[in-house]
């Protein structure tokens, strides 16, 4: 099999990872002229963003689509009729420098199905980072899959060449990987993730410390991990519930929500259908509240509930709360205004900065990039106090619908 029609298998294969994003990395660039590629700014094929929001562009392939595992969920597994195929080490370190070189990429993500043991696998996994970065100096953003079960000193050799390292979680239950894939052990899963936290602990403290000797470097981006939603019967809450956990525990970076894709051939035991998409972004917008905003599972969701697909979960918050509210913008705290509809966190940094030199009013909100027609209900401002029953009505909700299309009857 010709290289071409390898990555054309090799990348569709892969596309159903989302757990790449460079947030977090370190700067590098070959300006001094002893190397190739960067994680400064650049431009080519858009697969990830940077902290400053630019997008980072990844060759985003498989080692290989062959394994060993008969995962229910997964187009790759043992049992799937797909045509497979396997790259060689030389074969991901050319096209990954060919590709650079062309400008289309700025990185690789490179993960792989489980080849004869998880040692085996790690260890060719590592072998291109290792080419890559030592024989020719590639400093672009490499993140990388971790197999659970793989030797400690690999993923510690992982950790010296990749920028992230990921573990996928898969489900958000125990008892659903066991039913689905029962080859993986979450607790492999979430011993693994625990030496990774070590490990970058460990990093951190090198960094930190004053002495001469050289900081430890360990996947300065930190590690991440994916939840398959829609699969199984989970609800929001608890998919919600393990990722409080999973960033209190491990202290992942990201945790990705990837919807579930019917697949050929698919188990009984799997969905039709796919979920909603709205209902995997409602999950991001969930799990940003818990980071950003100061939010607990708790208040964002109840037991065994979901989310509500038709507004967003800090607008059904504040709705279930109409008793806090109007806030009055020029006197709340900053954990108050992160709670208001509308306000973003840079929103409400630009509006503690502005109030100690002057009052709010509702001209600066477009200013301040705040959504007026979403805030105005909930605040109240020098010159705009809401009336009493804008907060009492029963239709209010209403007003923050998505409009529906209308459709053309045939």
């Amino acid at each position: 099999m010709d290289v071409q029609r390898k990555l054309e298998i090799l990348a569709d294969a892969a596309k159903y990872d989302a757990s790449c994003a460079s947030s977090g990395t370190e700067r590098r660039d070959s300006s001094d002229g002893k190397g190739m590629g960067s994680t400064a700014p650049g431009m080519g094929i858009c697969h990830s963003y940077a902290p400053d929001g630019r997008c980072i562009s990844l060759l985003k392939v498989l080692l290989t689509n062959a394994c060993n595992y008969d995962c229910l969920y997964c187009v790759n597994r043992a049992s799937s009729n797909v045509p497979r195929a396997r790259f060689t080490i030389d074969e991901v370190v050319k096209l990954t420098l060919d590709f650079y070189r062309r400008n289309y990429i700025e990185g690789l993500f490179l993960s792989s199905g489980i080849i004869r043991n998880p040692d085996y696998t790690m260890e060719q996994v590592v072998s291109v980072a290792r080419k890559l970065r030592e024989e020719h100096h590639f400093r672009g953003y490499i993140p990388l899959k971790t197999i659970p079960e793989a030797d400690d000193a690999l993923i510690s050799e992982a950790g010296k060449y990749a920028d992230r390292l990921s573990i996928n979680i898969e489900m958000p239950q125990e008892t659903s990987l066991q039913q689905f894939a029962p080859e993986k052990d979450v607790r492999a899963i979430r011993r693994t993730m625990g030496r990774l936290r070590l490990k970058l602990d460990e990093a951190e403290e090198s960094h930190s410390a004053n002495t001469k000797a050289k900081p430890q470097r360990f996947a300065p981006a930190g590690q991440s991990t994916q939840m398959i939603v829609g699969a199984d019967a989970a609800s929001d809450h608890t998919i919600l519930h393990t990722s409080a956990n999973l960033y209190g525990s491990y202290r992942l970076r990201r945790v990705y929500y990837s919807a579930f894709s019917p697949i050929p051939d698919a188990s009984r035991a799997l969905p039709l259908r796919a979920p909603p998409l709205l209902r995997e972004h409602r999950l991001y917008q969930a799990d940003w509240l818990m980071r950003f905003y100061g939010f607990d599972v708790g208040e964002i969701v109840d037991d065994s509930a979901m989310l509500p697909l038709d507004i967003d979960p800090k607008l059904a918050w504040a709705l279930r709360h109409r008793d806090r509210f109007p806030l009055d913008v020029n006197r709340a705290s900053r954990e108050e205004l992160l709670r208001v509809p509308g306000f973003g966190t840079k929103a409400v940094e630009r509006i503690i900065a502005a109030r100690r030199t002057t009052t709010i009013r509702v001209a600066d909100l477009a200013r301040l990039h705040v959504p007026r027609n979403k805030a105005l209900p909930f605040i109240v401002l020098s010159d705009h106090k809401p009336p009493p029953h804008r907060l009492d009505e029963a239709l209010l909700i209403e007003r923050f619908k998505p409009a529906t299309q209308l459709g053309f009857g045939f």
